[in-house]
């Protein structure tokens, strides 16, 4: 197998950083089942478990990244460049993850509508994935869950609003 072209490659972190339009044509899986690609996961960023913050942060910065949220004395801070978000963490995760927030839009302004955390969550069980852990599905506020993909990444989907008005 060659190397990939870098315009290739190029076309494929744009549009892996949200810069694709959105379809809502079901496209399909190995298993050639139909699936709705339409499921609004929200914000999305990458999430990383780092060893010294204050390096990390040091090092992103130079890549043009600024500091938009998240407190460095609590080991927490999310950088952001362009519409690119990075989140840097020290000791609070084992690895780093996916990230999705439903609810925010990319400036974690929330949206007047959005799908509920409990309702994709919902929605996966149904497809047959089993988040660890859940989202509480009796609860109307914040709430969150996990997934682990087939290679041990984890995904995280954290809503910090409450759920939009029915």
């Amino acid at each position: 197998m060659g190397l990939v072209k870098p315009a290739a490659l190029t076309g494929f972190l744009i549009c892996l950083m949200g810069g694709c339009s959105a379809t809502k044509t079901p496209h399909v899986t190995r298993n050639e089942e139909r699936v709705d690609s339409a499921m609004q996961l929200g914000n999305f960023s990458v999430s990383l478990a780092v060893k010294d913050i204050a390096a990390s942060r040091a090092f992103y910065e130079k890549l043009g990244f600024t500091m938009v949220g998240g407190d460095q004395s609590k080991n927490w801070v999310v950088l952001k460049n362009g519409e690119t978000k990075v989140g840097l963490f020290q000791g609070m995760f084992p690895k780093n993850m996916l990230t999705f927030n439903p609810g925010w839009d990319s400036k974690a302004a929330t949206l007047p509508e959005f799908t509920d955390v409990r309702d994709i969550q919902k929605t996966l069980k149904s497809r047959g994935l089993t988040p660890e852990p859940a989202a509480d599905e009796s609860t109307t506020g914040p709430a969150y869950f996990m997934l682990v993909d087939p290679d041990g990444n984890p995904i995280l989907v954290d809503q910090h609003v409450p759920s939009p008005k029915k």
